[in-house]
């Protein structure tokens, strides 16, 4: 009988086990594929979450970056510094997630991969998770396997508030010239945005649309985004993927058990940013799962209460500069992004030295005066 079982070993999963493996609770790690595992993702983190840690994140870095590129429709340049204390990190999710992982296995976590979860059951006073190994039991569980996981749905969430975005992605595998630098594209695709982000062997581009809206075909797009860097998107191998992005408070929690990450909608609606939530989600579990353990009865609801206020007041924000950025991205760009404040202010948000609420207002006066006719 372990203390909690933890389904997927993504961002969530693994800061989770860390936290209560070092608290000395009992961890299980169930995770279907088999590690390290190539996940499709941009791969940009801040840095803000190595003070959530005890240990030095450098052996799962590829690349530090301090500059970004804009373009609207591949011209317009602008370059711009983001001025924070630390550069973004790059990370290769296999690597990223698989360090986290065995982070959590020195502090004494379990960690069983290739292992694919069939079905749940609550009997009596825990939970019985059905493997195709056999059952192994919990006292309580942590759904964290990710946007496409079943364990929401297994737990009974039906209805969770939640906005779907989809991304498309590969990455080229060839010499980069400015390693320092991440790109961002946003006249081409609607509702959304285009990234390039460098690794240390290559490039991982993206694309992805986070409101609804025009159908487009994304795989054009970004093929001949793709181009400017000498990359030929079609030959290389594509994933496509949801995005679970935070779409209001919701209930996050149910008898003894807690969704975490992507499965409990956390992706930021105007960056798409989701590592940095998954992980502050996963800590919060963490805290809510060890809570529990000690005797609190309100522990689990106190969870959702956690991310409702503490992010999902952020977002609530980022929404709200989402729906006008992406209704007008051309004015959004002229008058918001190419302003010199303005890549000062996300290197601010991603490091957590401010909040949406301390921007976005005066962000979203300007886009809707940018919208009346003759005003500039």
């Amino acid at each position: 009988m372990f203390d909690c079982i933890i389904v997927g070993a993504g961002p969530a999963g693994g800061t989770a086990a860390y936290h209560l493996a070092k608290k000395g609770r009992s961890v299980l790690v169930l995770e279907k594929e088999t590690l390290p595992r190539y996940k499709p993702c941009g791969g940009g983190v801040s840095p803000v979450v190595a003070d959530w840690f005890d240990f030095d994140f450098s052996p799962a870095i590829s690349l530090k970056v301090k500059t970004v590129r804009y373009t609207w429709n591949m011209e317009d340049v602008v370059l711009a510094d983001l001025q924070t204390p630390e550069p973004i990190w790059m990370v290769r999710r296999d690597v990223f997630d698989h360090f986290l992982i065995q982070q959590a296995q020195k502090q004494g976590a379990e960690l069983r991969d290739d292992t694919a979860v069939t079905g749940i059951e609550f009997q009596s006073d825990h939970w019985q998770v059905n493997t195709a190994d056999g059952p192994v039991s919990g006292k309580y569980l942590i759904a964290a396997d990710g946007a496409k996981g079943p364990m929401a749905r297994w737990l009974g969430f039906k209805e969770r508030k939640r906005q779907l975005g989809g991304a498309l992605e590969a990455e080229a595998m060839t010499e980069i010239e400015n390693p320092d630098t991440v790109h961002f594209e946003f006249g081409l695709v609607k509702n959304g945005y285009i990234w390039n982000f460098p690794k240390a062997d290559g490039y991982s581009i993206g694309i992805g649309a986070f409101r609804g809206g025009e159908r487009q075909d994304l795989r054009a797009i970004v093929t001949e985004y793709s181009k400017m860097f000498g990359v030929d998107f079609t030959s290389i191998r594509q994933h496509g993927h949801p995005l679970c992005l935070w779409n209001g408070d919701q209930t996050l929690h149910t008898q003894q058990a807690i969704l975490a990450g992507e499965a409990a909608c956390v992706v930021d609606p105007f960056t798409a940013e989701g590592i940095r939530p998954s992980m502050f989600s996963g800590l919060k579990a963490s805290e809510a799962i060890d809570h529990a353990l000690s005797g609190q009865n309100n522990a689990l609801e106190k969870y959702s209460e956690v991310m409702a206020t503490e992010w999902g007041g952020e977002m609530k924000w980022a929404q709200r500069l989402a729906s006008v950025f992406y209704r007008v991205p051309k004015i959004g760009y002229q008058i918001g992004v190419k302003r010199p404040s303005a890549t000062r202010r996300m290197g601010q948000l991603l490091s957590g030295e401010v909040g949406y609420r301390d921007v976005a207002n005066n962000a979203i006066q300007r886009l809707s005066k940018g919208m009346m006719p003759g005003v500039n």
